[in-house]
C-alpha cells in the first residue's frame, strides 16, 4: 500500500483574508498534509491593484490558526529576501506552529513584480538560479545548527548562529522547478522535497536527470519526496467539472484554463485517480493542488475522501 500525501495551495489573490482563512481551516480539518500560500507581491492576472497577501506574513498567520497541517510557500521567491533572515523567519513560523513549518524556495520568475517593488531581478534565469543555490548553501547549515560564515557571492554572513533552532530536527526544504542544469542540481544538493510541474511525458526524463544529479551530490533519489503540481476540479461528470472550472475563472475575472492541459486535472473521481496513479507509478508520492477563490470545497473534500483511499488501496 502506497501512502499518498496531499497539499493545497490557496491562491491568496483576489480574495479576502476571512475567506482565505476559512479555506485554510477546511484544509486542516480534512486532513491534508500540506497547506501552501504562493509568494507573489503583485497579482499574476487582472489589475495590478487587486488583492494579494504577502507570503511569509500570511504563512505565520495560518500557522497560528491551524492545528495539524504543514505550512509553507509554494514556492518562495529567493529574490525577495536575504536567505539568513528567511531562515530566521521560517524558524519563527516553526515555533508558532509547534513544528509544522516547511521552507519552499525557487529562483523567482515574475519580472513585473520585481520592477514594481524595486526588487533586483538579476540578468537572467541562470543568475537567479545561482543565487538560489547560494542561498540554500547558507540556509541548510543554519537550520542544522551550524555556525555559518559566508563571504563569497551575493550574500554575506559572519559567524552566524540561528537561535532558537527549529522545533523540527530537520525542517524540510522544498525546491520547485524543473530546469535540468541548475534547478535539479540544487534539488539534489539541498532539498527534502522536489515540487515539479511536469507532464506524464516529461516526468520520466526529469526524474532521470535528478537521479544523475543525486549521484553527483552523494545522495539517494529515494531520500527526496517527489511532488507533482496540479489544478484539480472534480465533479460527477466531465462536463460538470469543466463548467465548475469556468465558473471559478469567471468569478476571478480570468479566462477559463485549458481543462485538457497536463496541469489541470479536470473530471470525475475515476479520471483523477487514473491520472494520479500514473504519477505514483513513476515514484511521485505527493500531489499539490492549486486552487483559486472561491475555493472549491467539493474538490477539496472528494480528493481526500474518494481519490486518496482508492489510490492508496490499489
Amino acid at each position: 500500500m502506497t501512502t499518498i500525501k496531499f497539499g493545497v495551495q490557496l491562491s491568496a489573490q483576489c480574495d479576502s483574508w476571512s475567506t482565505l482563512l476559512r479555506a485554510a481551516r477546511l484544509v486542516d480539518e480534512l486532513g491534508y498534509d500540506y497547506l501552501f500560500l504562493p509568494d507573489h507581491l503583485t497579482p499574476l492576472h487582472g489589475p495590478e491593484d487587486a488583492t494579494m497577501f504577502e507570503g511569509i506574513a500570511g504563512t505565520a498567520a495560518l500557522a497560528a490558526s491551524t492545528q495539524q497541517v504543514r505550512i509553507g510557500l509554494l514556492v518562495g521567491s529567493n529574490t525577495f529576501r536575504n536567505p539568513a533572515i528567511l531562515a530566521k523567519s521560517i524558524t519563527t513560523i516553526d515555533h508558532v506552529s509547534n513544528g509544522r513549518a516547511l521552507l519552499g524556495l525557487g529562483g523567482g520568475w515574475h519580472a513585473r513584480e520585481h520592477e514594481a517593488w524595486g526588487v533586483e531581478f538579476g540578468r537572467s534565469p541562470g543568475q537567479r538560479l545561482d543565487w538560489l543555490d547560494e542561498a540554500l548553501s547558507i540556509i541548510r547549515p543554519l537550520l542544522a545548527g551550524e555556525t555559518v560564515t559566508h563571504a563569497d557571492g551575493r550574500y554575506r554572513t559572519d559567524r552566524l548562529i540561528l537561535s532558537p533552532q527549529p522545533v523540527q530536527q530537520r525542517l524540510p526544504i522544498m525546491v520547485g522547478g524543473v530546469g535540468e542544469r541548475k534547478t535539479l542540481r540544487t534539488v539534489a544538493r539541498y532539498a527534502d522535497i522536489w515540487n515539479a510541474q511536469a507532464s506524464l511525458d516529461e516526468a520520466p526524463h526529469k526524474l532521470e536527470v535528478l537521479r544523475r544529479h543525486c549521484l553527483e551530490a552523494g545522495r539517494d533519489l529515494a531520500d527526496i519526496e517527489l511532488s507533482v503540481d496540479s489544478g484539480p476540479m472534480i465533479r460527477d461528470t466531465l462536463d460538470e467539472a469543466r463548467a465548475a472550472m469556468a465558473s471559478i475563472a469567471k468569478a476571478n475575472g480570468t479566462r477559463p484554463p485549458d481543462p485538457d492541459s497536463s496541469f489541470h486535472w479536470v473530471g470525475t473521481v475515476d479520471q483523477v485517480v487514473e491520472r494520479l496513479c500514473r504519477y505514483v507509478d513513476l515514484g511521485f508520492t505527493t500531489v499539490t493542488c492549486s486552487l483559486q477563490p472561491p475555493y472549491d470545497a467539493e474538490t477539496l473534500t472528494r480528493l481526500i475522501h474518494e481519490v486518496r483511499p482508492r489510490v492508496e488501496a490499489r
